[in-house]
């Protein structure tokens, strides 16, 4: 399993997935062909898909692509079963795209946090206090859930969401416009410089985890929290952990700088 997961970080995950799909199809269709079983196409794919999913999990894709593994080709035959307007398609792409714009280059999926989250986030702040404004940001704030939430709880501090895909980028933007303390930016947060906050927020993936506490340490300041939601970073202990009752079963690992 650990050859297999290095071997796969060196390769691009989309690139492993199209392998795995097309491995599937032709074990699944080379086992129908040898038992001479009579099986209807739709079947076909879903047991295709299905040994994808399967077998990306053993791979060391990360979670979300399990779905996209067992349902690519059910779609596919869908849409070719029933003939779909190539406008469809064409449509469907450009959506997924702005929704998903780097996932497959940062492999950072587009993670939404709960309620819960947000109300234990704010429990974390000091009393809101206009003499001694805080500035917060969430590292890939999504659709702006956080900055909804802290909006009008928090309005003497500056709070930032910035985010890489464009359409949740502009859905959060739209939804924070009644907010003039809270500001969403469209671009990669590697850009910026965290040594101007008082909170950073990041529920990313496993993946930039190592890179992002490397950036964190050398940037903020002492005595700034870093907060990471659920994602552990290797070889650090966090100060403190809050868990968090949600579906999730959320964890909140917190760490004051220093």
């Amino acid at each position: 399993m650990a050859s297999m997961k290095k071997r796969q970080g060196s390769i691009p995950p989309i690139f492993v997935a199209l392998l795995l799909q097309f491995s599937a199809v032709f074990v699944v269709a080379g086992v129908v062909r040898f038992l001479s079983i009579a099986i209807e196409p739709w079947l076909l794919a879903l047991a295709s898909g299905a040994l994808a999913a399967a077998c990306s999990r053993f791979a060391g894709l990360e979670r979300w692509w399990l779905p996209i593994q067992l349902l690519f080709l059910p779609a596919l035959w869908l849409m070719l079963t029933f003939s779909v307007p190539p406008a469809v398609y064409g449509a469907l792409f450009v959506i997924l795209l702005l929704v998903f714009w780097s996932t497959f280059r940062t492999r950072v999926p587009l993670f939404l946090s709960s309620n819960a989250t947000w109300r234990a986030i704010d429990d974390l702040l000091p009393p809101p206090d206009a003499a001694h404004p805080l500035r917060i940001i969430d590292l890939g704030s999504g659709l702006g859930g956080l900055l909804v939430h802290l909006g009008p709880r928090r309005p003497h501090d500056q709070l930032i969401g910035v985010e890489l895909a464009p359409l949740p980028a502009l859905f959060s933007a739209l939804r924070l416009m009644r907010y003039t303390h809270c500001t969403v930016r469209w671009g990669s947060f590697w850009k910026l410089d965290l040594g101007e906050y008082d909170m950073v927020f990041a529920f990313l993936s496993p993946v930039p985890m190592q890179d992002l506490w490397t950036k964190a340490s050398a940037e903020m300041r002492p005595g700034t929290l870093f907060v990471s939601s659920s994602f552990e970073i290797p070889g650090q202990t966090p100060d403190r952990i809050v868990h968090v009752n949600d579906s999730r079963k959320t964890r909140l690992l917190v760490w004051r700088m220093r």
